[in-house]
């Protein structure tokens, strides 16, 4: 698995790799109803200035990239599934002027599309770089229930919703999230 930053290639704040990180993936397919709950934790990630990381590929994943560079202290880590391209520091500027932003990629640049392959690569490399998940929904038997199943994410801490369908419940390593007391719900680390 790739743990050295010197392995992936990097644009941005290379010092973000070294905080505390939770990973944020979520199956493509989801119930409706729940993002109200996702846009809750991201607005708690937001206060508390936690680190986030996630592929942010899906149009779930999309919504919460936007609302976190909203904050301007925001750390956020953007794994792509594909080479970094020389455009993307103009779309980006202000984010990695700020230092606020570090895109990884374990591909070469002339890797530019993302097939199930390279994400699940880049998923890898997520789980690799984990303190915690935040998966707010599962399919069972998908790409993330195999992602948990690997040595680099079996035993790190799963955070997810309540909700009936929702595979993520029934990891050994995952919690029920809970919304933080400073929004008006109880206390659960994250």
């Amino acid at each position: 698995m790739i743990t050295q930053l010197e392995e992936v290639r990097t644009l941005g704040n290379k010092s973000l790799i070294a905080l505390p990180k939770t990973v944020m993936l979520c199956s493509r397919e989801y119930p409706p109803g729940i993002e109200h709950s996702i846009l809750l934790w991201a607005m708690e990630q937001r206060q508390l200035g936690h680190c986030i990381a996630s592929g942010f590929h899906s149009q779930l994943e999309q919504t919460i990239l936007r609302f976190l560079r909203q904050d301007v202290h925001q750390p956020i880590i953007y794994a792509l599934g594909r080479g970094i391209q020389p455009g993307m520091r103009f779309d980006y500027e202000a984010d990695l002027d700020a230092g606020h932003l570090l895109f990884v990629s374990p591909f070469e640049p002339d890797v530019k599309t993302v097939t199930q392959e390279t994400a699940d690569i880049r998923n890898l490399l997520l789980a690799d770089m984990a303190d915690t998940f935040f998966i707010p929904y599962m399919t069972p038997g998908g790409n993330l229930a195999r992602l948990l199943e690997t040595r680099v994410a079996c035993h790190k801490p799963v955070f997810t919703l309540d909700v009936p369908s929702n595979a993520a419940r029934y990891s050994p390593q995952a919690r029920i999230y809970q919304p933080l007391s400073l929004l008006g719900g109880s206390r659960t680390n994250l």
